[in-house]
């Protein structure tokens, strides 16, 4: 059985409102129903449509019904002419994820409103906000590239609050000695952002470790062959080792049904197999699971958030250093071959010892140049969720670092009052990194799942 990815269409259900008595330009309002049919369809999202409009309580439960059976994550509803608001209330028992409520334009031709769907999604939306309930908002036409935009951030954002609430993290031996800012509460997890927690040994790993077979050992050192990455001072004899912690870890991640991964890499690890697991942290990071070192549980969820979004692959850094500019990302190799430039150019990912305790297999390289970056941190802190985001370029590092190395310069903030600021609402010292600047939909993620954002 292959685990699942974060990478999986998001299934979008189309349900448009309306009302018994019949109101507004009807002949507008099903020209843009039309619209909105064509355009979503044309989306990257998997799209059902129930088999009629919503009108009053009766049908709204029905088609919300169908929706669920169709395993919808995130529920669309259109007043192409104003529905009846009486139905809000019963929205808000049956749908318990945020919904996205989508006006469409007026016709400008002429004296007479024609659909007033902005005035109906206001009503909606803020009778659901009366009830503590929280929603997706965005206006626009549907044959606006802008609005289509828009419409994708907030299906992702609802399809991932939903994911969540079903996510299961992993969490072997515990976050790394010292690191108590990364120790995971189930509770507050699950308060929070609906995620279960489970914890394994390190003595349960090492089971797998040791059980895992020849025959698929060496099935997997040829896949990691294949990968064509460059030696700088570890060889291909270190590859059984290595392939056995990748395995392992996604041994994990198939059985236990994880979502995402954290793994307390150090200081027992290179003791126990004689190796890091560094270059299967990084294989499984550019595969496309959610996996942290360090046992860094809401890193690993930081991660999954980034895959749902459509960020790309994660990369989990220390904030190394920073000046009034720049932050230095570096980390103990494990940065996805993909975020590094290719074999054969300065900066590739090579498989290499460890700095420290000589021993492979790590990832020595550095992150791209000229790359738009997100920086961001999901974390726990006073019994709540909290989140802080930033938009960065990636630059030549001023000096080479062994391990991950990048540089980002940062656009929309002083490094140092960040790293001020968020030392004192106790954020953890790692940062997913990912490519792309993404920072805007990050927070508008926030706000819909009641984490607490920090400019």
């Amino acid at each position: 059985m292959s685990p699942s990815t974060p990478n999986s269409p998001i299934k979008l259900g189309l349900l448009f409102l309306g009302r018994k008595r019949p109101g507004f330009d009807m002949e507008w309002g099903a020209a843009m129903e039309l619209k909105v049919r064509e355009a979503v369809n044309q989306s990257t999202f998997e799209v059902f449509e129930p088999s009629e409009k919503a009108v009053d309580e009766t049908s709204l439960r029905k088609v919300v019904g169908e929706c669920k059976e169709a395993g919808v994550q995130a529920l669309v509803l259109l007043q192409t002419t104003m529905a009846d608001g009486r139905m809000a209330p019963t929205l808000a028992q049956i749908w318990p994820y945020p919904p996205i409520f989508w006006a469409t334009p007026e016709n400008q031709d002429g004296d007479m409103i024609s659909s007033c769907s902005l005035v109906g999604a206001h009503v909606w939306a803020t009778s659901l906000r009366q009830m503590g309930r929280s929603f997706e908002i965005l206006k626009g036409d549907p044959t606006d590239e802008g609005t289509l935009e828009k419409l994708d951030t907030s299906v992702r954002i609802a399809g991932i609050i939903q994911k969540l609430r079903h996510t299961r993290v992993g969490v072997i031996g515990g976050q790394a000695p010292g690191f108590l800012s990364m120790t995971t509460d189930p509770f507050v997890m699950h308060r929070g952002l609906g995620v279960q927690l489970q914890t394994y040994s390190l003595i349960e790993f090492e089971n797998v470790v040791k059980e895992l077979s020849e025959e698929a050992v060496n099935a997997d050192v040829e896949k990691a062959k294949a990968l064509g990455l460059e030696f700088k001072d570890a060889s291909e004899d270190d590859l059984p080792m290595a392939s056995r912690l990748y395995l392992a870890m996604r041994h994990f991640i198939e059985t236990e049904n994880l979502d995402a991964l954290g793994v307390r890499c150090w200081p027992e690890m290179p003791n126990t197999f004689g190796q890091w697991p560094y270059l299967g942290m990084a294989r499984l990071a550019d595969e496309g699971f959610a996996i942290a070192c360090e046992g860094d549980a809401d890193g690993a969820i930081g991660a999954l958030i980034g895959e749902m979004f459509g960020m790309g692959r994660c990369y989990l850094s220390d904030w190394l250093e920073h000046d009034e500019e720049t932050i230095t990302l570096w980390h103990v190799g494990a940065a996805p071959p993909s975020l590094c430039p290719p074999t054969g150019e300065p900066g590739a990912a090579k498989i290499a010892k460890h700095f420290n305790i000589k021993k492979p297999t790590v990832l020595e390289g550095e992150i791209k140049v000229d790359m738009p970056l997100t920086l961001f941190r999901l974390w726990r802190f006073g019994g709540e969720y909290h989140l802080s985001s930033c938009d960065a370029m990636s630059e030549k590092p001023r000096r080479k670092l062994m391990m991950s190395n990048g540089q980002a310069r940062l656009l929309n903030r002083n490094p140092n009052e960040w790293f001020e600021d968020m030392c004192y609402v106790g954020m953890p010292h790692h940062l997913n990194v990912f490519f792309g600047n993404h920072s805007a939909k990050l927070k508008r993620f926030a706000r819909v799942a009641g984490i607490h954002w920090h400019d």
